[in-house]
């Protein structure tokens, strides 16, 4: 029986979903925090469960090839990475694994991962930086499993922008006695620094505020302004709720735009602070083409994307399709898309405002047939009613794309029930240094002339 605070030598033979080394220790499965797979080591138990325990790594006694020293000074005390201790090659194994693992386990699927497709840059990738506030004025991002802020002004994710973009709100902060919001009494101002950083290296920055103003509002665009030359904009988020959402309800612009252009598959988007925009620009278009393909387009048919945010997958998909829809519940993302269809001059795709069962439901009753349906839902996965929804249109295929391959496995496991099988999947690493993957499935309702087509191909 394994006891808290035993030392006990196993061998790492895998990861867990979350990034752990797991273990097994007199029978008992062990998860480790910071250990690598193939490397023996000696643990020490931190916590026994009924079936599991957790460990750390006390010593390494046999390295592993893949082991790196971490290359950022807060690994892993804060939370956004989980991969710096590992060569990237083991990264992308280690997240090729936990898709198949999850396909197979909730979803029932022994499909293997055709290719998982890695990312030319780990760094400076992300084009959207989301910085929570300590009550101390401080910005960061959360210890893991803690709403605890680790100061971070440095973050190896983030683009310089963004960094600086914190740092001068921290400036602000300080030289003005702005106090900002602590969770516990649900006092003081601000809460987060949202910042968005487009291709050509302008930055919109956002204050989320606990109240409708700040003081020396004034000042702080100046702070910014000079930190950021090319700022395009500075706005307030009026977010009073005690909630974990991230942006409120009321925007309030200080100066500049209050939205942001972009570039993606040779598109041009403009995006409101709320709307959804991949956050690694490169990769994404490295998904979209892959959806693209799994879509199996050839100019005549209708495509449906649900969860459409500002239309980039709805607009990649036009441009193969004869029709294209595209749906979002968002309402300032809506009209996002509909802007970026004109100003792309993509005459052959509309969008529609509504919840993705809603109106899959109702274009079903308007007797519209899709060929493809795209699904590109949150980190939640679909609502339970979405597959059915889908499956009572009858499309040929279903596109699934995927940021969490549990809820991903969930629903491949409604649709196969509805009668679409998964029949391709391939991922691509979206967040390079985390747990998180990005996931491409192809679904299909009996014997689909795309898919045959692809699968003899690789098989020849």
């Amino acid at each position: 029986m394994l006891e808290k605070n035993q030392i006990h030598e196993a061998e790492i033979t895998g990861y867990t979903a979350g990034g752990l080394g797991v273990a097994r220790v007199e029978g008992q499965v062990v998860f480790v925090h910071g250990a690598v797979r193939g490397e023996r080591c000696a643990l020490r138990i931190l916590k026994v469960l009924k079936t599991t325990a957790y460990a750390r790594v006390e010593a390494i006694l046999t390295p592993a090839a893949a082991r790196r020293a971490p290359d950022c000074p807060h690994y892993p005390a804060c939370g956004g990475c989980d991969f710096r201790h590992i060569s990237y090659a083991e990264e992308l194994e280690a997240k090729r694994q936990r898709v198949e693992d999850a396909l197979r386990r909730v979803g029932g699927v022994d499909l293997a991962v055709e290719e998982i497709l890695g990312a030319a840059e780990t760094d400076c990738y992300r084009n959207k930086a989301q910085f929570p506030v300590s009550p101390q004025g401080r910005a960061g991002f959360y210890r893991a499993r803690s709403h605890q802020v680790v100061p971070a002004l440095d973050c190896r994710l983030q683009t310089p922008q963004a960094n600086a973009a914190a740092a001068a709100v921290e400036e602000y902060l300080r030289a003005n006695g702005v106090s900002a919001y602590d969770e516990k009494t649900r006092r003081g101002l601000v809460r987060h620094v949202f910042v968005r950083t487009n291709r050509a290296g302008e930055a919109l920055v956002c204050l989320v505020v606990n109240g409708e103003a700040l003081p020396k509002e004034e000042d702080l665009v100046r702070r910014i302004r000079e930190a950021l030359p090319d700022a395009a904009g500075v706005v307030l988020s009026v977010n009073t709720r005690d909630t974990n959402v991230v942006l409120g309800d009321k925007y309030r612009t200080l100066w500049g735009a209050d939205t942001l252009e972009d570039t993606l598959c040779g598109l041009t988007f403009r995006l409101s602070l709320p709307a959804f925009f991949q956050v690694n620009r490169d990769q994404a278009e490295r998904l979209y083409e892959k959806a693209v393909d799994f879509a199996g387009l050839t100019g005549r048919e209708t495509v449906l994307d649900l969860y459409c945010g500002a239309g980039t997958i709805t607009l990649a998909m036009a441009r193969h399709a004869g029709r294209a829809i595209g749906a979002e519940i968002v309402p300032e993302a809506v009209e996002n898309a509909r802007e970026n269809a004109a100003r792309n001059g993509i005459q052959n795709a509309e969008f529609l405002l509504g919840d993705a069962g809603d109106v899959a439901g109702r274009l079903a009753g308007e007797h519209l047939r899709p060929d493809v349906v795209v699904v590109d839902p949150p980190r939640k996965g679909l609502g339970p009613e979405v597959a059915g929804a889908v499956a009572a249109m009858g499309p040929e295929r279903v596109v699934y794309v995927s940021c969490d391959p549990g809820t991903l496995a969930r629903d491949v496991r409604r649709f196969a029930e509805a009668g679409y099988a998964a029949v391709r999947v391939a991922a691509v690493d979206m967040f390079p240094r985390t747990r998180h993957v990005e996931t491409v499935v192809c679904l299909g309702c009996g014997v689909d002339p795309i898919y045959e087509a692809n699968h003899i191909s690789t098989q020849a």
